[in-house]
């Protein structure tokens, strides 16, 4: 497709302050910037779609963690797909569509080896934001590679109804699991785990808790656990996982927000007598895995065998509030914004 030249200014986000607990509109702010002309090596690209993920609220915060700090007034940064307006670069050209890590702007200019070229014949540019980008990787491998899922194991899978867990539960069963039960947080989100996702049972974890409501949907126990959540969804499932039960540690969104020690998980003693595995995750130590990824998953969505959806907001001006209402919870499947124009 033909691109017009950049504006010699575009919108960014900027983090204005660092939340303190439940993120705020006011922590972040929408600034105008330059546009760089890319220089040898680079390219610019006009963002047409941005990723909202929980693992950004992390980054919120002045800690030392795998990943540095966003930086107070300067523009963040996530997954985004657009097309290229310039380049500098061999290999691209404008109006190649390309997937890179300089999301929350509106026109970004990168060095070119950061950027992959992607098919927007193939699949919707947001799908490589999502089932065919990093949310699907990380359901893919900490479900198949880490948690060395087999045939006949009964899966959990806590906050199933979002990006990464329908991925997960689908996956599963595709994969020969025996039971797939997963957690939401409403009513709507469990109906649709059963009855568009295929997961064999799935329960609202506000309604009761979630020990009790686990034990009532896997009354034999389960074999592997995919954790989004942390806290009493990980009690729960210590207390669910039979001998050499497995648990992958992917991400914890209910202490993300929490500016006290969690009260759970209280028996973790458990993990010893029953011999379990409780291991955390990365997508970035998996990239090795990405051309089978891609092979397969993009086949089960051909073939119609798994279903993903998106919850698409509109206008880059919306950008944080769509990442404010991720934390709680708005959305199914994957939240983009999909950007003006």
């Amino acid at each position: 497709m033909a691109e017009q030249a950049a504006p010699a200014t575009a919108r960014e986000w900027h983090l204005a302050a660092r939340p303190q607990g439940w993120p705020v509109p006011a922590d972040f702010a929408l600034v105008e910037a330059p546009v760089r002309t890319p220089g040898p090596g680079e390219i610019l690209v006009r963002n047409t779609h941005l990723s909202v993920d929980p693992y950004m609220r992390g980054r919120m915060n002045d800690v030392k963690s795998y990943v540095p700090p966003f930086q107070l007034g300067r523009a963040m940064d996530g997954g985004a797909v657009g097309y290229v307006v310039a380049s500098e670069a061999e290999g691209f050209a404008p109006g190649d569509a390309v997937l890179h890590g300089l999301g929350w702007r509106e026109y970004a200019t990168l060095d070119a080896k950061h950027a992959v070229k992607v098919d927007p014949e193939a699949a919707p540019l947001s799908a490589y934001l999502g089932v065919l980008g990093m949310p699907g990787l990380t359901a893919y491998a900490g479900l198949l590679a880490v948690g060395g899922l087999k045939e006949g194991d009964k899966v959990f899978v806590s906050g199933a109804a979002g990006a990464v867990g329908s991925l997960v539960g689908q996956i599963a069963k595709l994969k020969g699991a025996s039971l797939v039960v997963g957690s939401a947080g409403s009513a709507e989100k469990v109906a649709k785990l059963v009855d568009e996702y295929g997961f064999d049972a799935a329960f609202n974890y506000k309604d009761a808790p979630v020990a009790e409501q686990l034990a009532k949907a896997a009354p034999e126990g389960i074999d592997l656990y995919f954790d989004n959540v942390g806290g009493d969804h990980l009690e729960a499932a210590i207390g669910a996982l039979g001998v050499h039960g497995r648990a992958v540690l992917c991400g914890a969104i209910a202490q993300y927000n929490e500016t006290t020690a969690p009260a759970a998980p209280r028996n973790l003693a458990m993990a010893i007598g029953k011999r379990l595995r409780l291991e955390g995750m990365l997508v970035r130590d998996h990239a090795a895995l990405q051309p089978q990824f891609v092979t397969e998953v993009a086949g089960w969505l051909r073939s119609g065998e798994l279903r993903t959806e998106e919850t698409v907001v509109d206008g880059f001006e919306n950008a944080a509030q769509a990442f404010i209402d991720l934390l709680r919870g708005v959305n199914t499947g994957k939240m983009v914004v999909r950007l003006d124009g």
